[in-house]
């Protein structure tokens, strides 16, 4: 049975400031991440050589990413939802095949993590 969790995450700034902070995140998060000739954002993450490419639509608030490192493959959904004042990010994680239900578990657990500081790097740059 194929797994999956979805986060959302309230950003107190409006969706268009979201949907930018979101696209240069990376270098904040991983401060070695750069983007190379094809768009990828690569760096060293915590399971090795990473990489990390958006498929955005902005008129649409659509974020969509992949993400590649040494131990799995990940296609993402992410969409930032307009809510007045501020934001919602929503984002689908589903269980890639090569890792197993204990470290997809693990994964959601360091992914809030890292969501709830990307929020906080949003919120708090002017």
């Amino acid at each position: 049975m194929d797994r999956s969790r979805t986060i959302t995450i309230t950003v107190e700034k409006k969706t268009g400031d979201t949907f930018d902070a979101i696209l240069n995140m990376p270098s904040k998060i991983m401060p070695n991440a750069q983007i190379n000739e094809y768009d990828w954002w690569v760096f060293t993450g915590p399971y090795g050589k990473s990489m990390l490419k958006f498929n955005e639509n902005k008129s649409f608030r659509i974020l969509d990413h992949q993400y590649i490192d040494e131990e799995s493959s990940w296609n993402i959904p992410m969409r930032v939802v307009s809510n007045g004042d501020v934001s919602e990010v929503v984002i689908t994680l589903n269980k890639p095949d090569e890792i197993t239900n204990e470290q997809f578990n693990h994964r959601i657990e360091e992914l809030s993590d890292m969501f709830n500081s990307m929020k906080n790097i949003i919120e708090f740059e002017s």
